[in-house]
């Protein structure tokens, strides 16, 4: 069974509640909106990180990220692109498990073709009078399975 942390939308902004939330995980995905090269620092700490620039990430430091990322773990691989919108490919006929997006503020996740979509919302900077979140992925036996994680904030 491989652990996956999915967090998204800091804005420069790294809760100790988000820190707590992800220790155990094998690997953690940032789904853009970092803020500022620190939060990946910081997140390092836990586990191994993917992350992605979103919309506000700008400046030198955030070249330093993709705006997409393709990631196999726990043999499963799994896509992360900030704005589920900016998707430019079939998930499922390019072989991917789950498509990690953030962008939105809002949780979610779905299967659609037999792939999970999923949001872990915003862990930064309260918005929009949304839950503070984050994601947990778990890859066992082929197959992936999510959970949203609320943040006591």
């Amino acid at each position: 069974m491989h652990r996956i942390g999915v967090i998204s939308d800091t804005h420069r902004f790294l809760r100790p509640e988000a820190i707590a939330a992800l220790y155990g995980v094998h690997h953690i995905i940032h789904a853009g909106d970092i803020g500022w090269p620190s939060i990946i620092d910081d997140l390092r700490k836990i586990a191994p990180v993917t992350a992605i620039r979103g919309n506000v990430d700008s400046g030198d430091w955030a070249r330093n990220y993709p705006e997409t990322a393709a990631v196999e773990l726990g043999g499963l691989v799994f896509y992360a692109v900030h704005d589920v919108k900016n998707l430019d490919l079939d998930p499922a006929a390019a072989g991917f498990s789950a498509v990690i997006s953030g962008h939105t503020h809002s949780a979610s996740q779905e299967i659609r073709n037999g792939v999970l979509y999923f949001n872990p919302g915003s862990a930064g900077p309260r918005r929009f009078h949304l839950p503070v979140t984050i994601g947990i992925l778990t890859a066992d036996g082929g197959q992936v399975t999510g959970g949203i994680v609320a943040l006591n904030v």
